[in-house]
């Protein structure tokens, strides 16, 4: 039994079936070359990143998140190595799934393939949402006097999930308790509480979903139903208009650049640009879709391997010179908007350009969206091929040459979650899932680095010992975080209470706890902070220095659990990091006996760590979704499998 759920295929029985065809599953069309599988790449690299998520890392990181988009392309850098090693010695759908099949063994190609079914289902959850958000800013801004139009409106309650409506609503009414006048609640608040209250409602249901998301899902399903070619000409068509886009951008914002925004470089030092490190990654992760088009390559072994590094360097570069324009022009600190670019190009009055990225980020979402949903049918084929799922997900449509129910299903799967489901659970929990197959990926490189009987593919990882690097740089590290990080190092590890910032004190606050804290605030404030009796309670604490707010804070008459964070309600939240540590541990000693490979060392490591500084709530939410996998697995996948049926025979 045991040694079943580690049975592995081997890479010569796999280029054989491939050689052959699967019988009576028929194979893709071959007709991508490297500029398309480049074109790829950057249709899913360049979107929420560059449309979005730069301007809230740029206000957190100041000009230095530059730095960070740096470290996270060579994070995925090092692991596209070893995807690019993988997919040059195993040049068949699957991605990480197939790889780690070979690496691994069935049950670790399980969760692999269990958790990329998360990865792309969820990313695409993800990016629909965004789209909608993008497309519905877009019709609001539309104005045609001769036709009387003045933006087109859809009511709030159609142009968001179900989650973020309710979440707003409770959110607003909390402030609202607590003092804060309508008037000065966020734009953002304000917009979700309005969805909830005038939503339709069934009994004491209400009617909230995510309509465009919904649109935009269909016609992307259609796309990549229809087949390849198709999927390859719409996505390098929106190629070329998002890189258009953004070399206008750089083009003329270059000439508004005022260097004196550059200073502080780093105003929140390194703290402040890993900050952003969850948001920044998310924008890199489409890259490892590229490996899941192998099948269609013209020539994989060559034509992979470059695709996905020229992808990841354009867009590195990209990103790069984007944040520098935007630091540039505005002072970094107005940054932390949902669509930095168009705001830039308001703020120096230049509507025009405003108008042209609006339209971009819409292309530039949805080129994204039809990678990660072509990417997911195949990862289910591959599966089906090998007798874990069904074989109805291997089915190929006998004209257009796609896994054509795979491809209807998952329209299904992003289509229903997309109109109920937050945004910032579907993000982490996407960018979890990829971590985890980088990190498999990484690791099934070192596992294969010294097996003398595996067949090699034409492109391979270049090798340097890392056994006195490893070793260095972990000493080194430790003995930083005590030199240079002493206070924050201590704190970690003697798990000291944390003081809660003022939102989640206040709203964890009953009536009677938060008449209590606004009589305090009555005997410390200043004349000017209450208005007619009316006590603002999160605008007078968030007006508080760190110092005055802990002292308030200590001084409150409310439960300590509501004013700190500690014991194990603190301490779960480092189990990630403790992990870390131990594998780095763990990964020392095997750099030290075995001479393990540098690259996907680095690459393990550094995907862990970002994997790690995602939080434990995802952590939690990803195991979940791993037992359900292997529920799945022992009830059909074990038995159906093909290896099984051939140690049967």
């Amino acid at each position: 039994m045991f040694e079943n759920l580690f049975r592995k295929k081997s890479v010569t029985k796999i280029l054989e079936d491939a050689e052959k065809g699967y019988g009576d599953h028929a194979s893709l069309h071959k007709t991508l070359g490297v500029r398309d599988l480049t074109a790829f790449g950057i249709a899913a690299i360049i979107g929420a990143g560059i449309f979005s998520t730069i301007g809230k890392a740029s206000a957190d990181g100041g000009p230095a998140v530059i730095f960070l988009f740096i470290f996270t392309a060579i994070a995925c850098s090092f692991a596209a190595f070893a995807y690019a090693e993988f997919a040059s010695m195993v040049p068949v759908s699957g991605s990480a799934y197939t790889y780690s099949y070979v690496a691994f063994g069935e049950l670790v190609a399980w969760i692999i393939g269990w958790s990329l079914i998360m990865e792309y289902a969820i990313g695409n959850i993800t990016v629909a949402i965004s789209w909608s958000d993008y497309f519905t800013g877009l019709l609001s801004s539309i104005h045609i006097p001769a036709l009387g139009i003045k933006g087109i409106h859809l009511p709030d309650w159609m142009t968001m999930d179900y989650l973020t409506a309710y979440n707003g609503h409770m959110h607003a009414q909390a402030l609202l308790n607590a003092g804060k006048s309508y008037a000065n609640l966020d734009e953002a608040v304000r917009i979700t509480n309005n969805a909830w209250v005038t939503a339709p409602q069934i009994g004491n249901f209400h009617i909230v979903a995510d309509l465009p998301a919904l649109g935009i899902i269909i016609l992307i399903t259609w796309l990549v139903y229809r087949g390849m070619k198709e999927s390859k000409n719409a996505s390098n068509a929106m190629v070329v208009v998002k890189l258009a886009v953004i070399l206008l951008v750089l083009s003329v914002g270059v000439f508004y650049i005022d260097t004196e925004n550059w200073n502080p470089f780093a105003p929140d030092g390194v703290s402040g640009v890993l900050k952003g490190v969850s948001a920044v990654f998310f924008a890199y992760i489409g890259f490892d879709a590229i490996s899941t088009t192998a099948e269609e390559c013209k020539n994989p072994q060559k034509d992979l391997p470059r695709g996905m590094m020229w992808a990841i360097i354009i867009c590195t570069v990209l990103y790069v010179a984007i944040a520098l324009v935007l630091t540039g022009i505005v002072k970094y600190d107005n940054l932390a908007v949902g669509d930095p670019l168009a705001f830039v190009f308001d703020r120096i009055n230049l509507k025009l350009m405003s108008g042209i990225i609006a339209v971009s980020a819409v292309f530039a979402m949805a080129s994204v969206l039809l990678v990660f949903q072509m990417g997911q049918p195949r990862i289910w084929m591959s599966m089906s091929r090998d007798g874990l799922l069904p074989k109805k997900f291997s089915k190929i449509h006998p004209v257009y040459k796609t896994p054509s129910f795979a491809t209807i299903v998952v329209g299904f799967v992003v289509a229903v979650p997309s109109l109920f489901m937050n945004l910032t659970i579907v993000t982490d929990l996407c960018s979890i899932g990829t971590l985890f197959a980088f990190v498999l990926v990484c690791a099934g490189v070192l596992v294969l680095q010294n097996k003398p009987n595996i067949q090699r593919g034409k492109f391979r990882i270049p090798y340097a010992n890392s056994k006195f690097i490893i070793p260095i740089v972990f000493i080194a590290a430790i003995a930083s975080s005590f030199i240079f990080f002493k206070a924050q190092t201590m704190a970690f590890l003697t798990n000291e209470a944390k003081v809660n910032d003022p939102i989640s004190f206040i709203t964890s606050l009953d009536k009677t706890e938060l008449a209590a804290v606004q009589r305090q605030i009555k005997l410390e404030q200043t004349p000017s902070a209450i208005i007619e009796q009316n006590i603002d309670t999160e605008a007078y604490l968030n007006g508080l220095t760190e110092t005055q707010y802990k002292s308030f804070i200590e001084k409150s008459n409310v439960s300590a659990s509501k004013k700190f964070e500690h014991g194990w309600s603190l301490f779960q939240h480092k189990i990630p990091m403790w992990i870390f540590f131990v594998i780095c541990v763990v990964v020392t000693y095997f750099c030290i006996t075995k001479n393990l490979s540098l690259i996907p060392v680095l690459g393990l490591l550094c995907c862990l760590y970002m994997m790690c500084e995602l939080g434990i709530s995802n952590w939690i939410g990803f195991g979940i979704w791993l037992v359900i996998g292997l529920v799945v697995y022992f009830l059909y996948g074990f038995k159906h499998s093909k290896l099984n049926t051939a140690n049967q025979a």
